[in-house]
């Protein structure tokens, strides 16, 4: 691949992560392929082998070492678990009947959700349930009293 195109590349990747928070996963690929990019244009005849051996090496290494640091200090939009809290304590409708601890569906601000029983009693089919609270996409709910 010529220079330009890893320079390319490194900027689609890191803006790719601008757009989609993926928790700085493209972030050291973008970072490593502008760096190869870089070193292309310092030893023009570098293979493509050799390039794209470099890219690896420099994307997994720099994962390794440093996503963890760089993920503590600028938390992602994915890891915010401020929208989270925003549906705890609303209500919604039971799409099937669940058992006490068991997985169903239920309907909440027009969306269908997974949900889990955190109620000791069943949950009827169309029964109103409150958001408990909210672990991962599924939703813990008890029948509204």
């Amino acid at each position: 691949m010529p220079w330009w195109g890893w320079i390319v590349v490194g900027a689609l990747l890191l803006g790719s992560e601008m757009l989609v928070p993926m928790d700085f996963w493209l972030v050291f690929a973008g970072i490593a392929a502008i760096a190869v990019g870089l070193v292309a244009t310092i030893a023009p005849g570098l293979s493509p082998a050799a390039q794209w051996a470099l890219f690896a090496v420099l994307a997994v290494v720099s994962t390794m070492f440093f996503r963890q640091l760089v993920h503590k200090r600028f938390p992602s939009r994915a890891s915010d678990s401020r929208v989270d809290d925003t549906l705890i304590g609303d209500a919604g409708r039971a799409l099937e009947a669940m058992a006490s601890g068991a997985l169903g569906r239920v309907e909440l601000r027009g969306s269908t959700w997974s949900a889990r029983n955190a109620d000791p009693a069943s949950i009827e089919v169309g029964e109103r349930v409150r958001v408990e609270r909210v672990e991962g996409l599924t939703l813990h709910v008890r029948r509204e009293a």
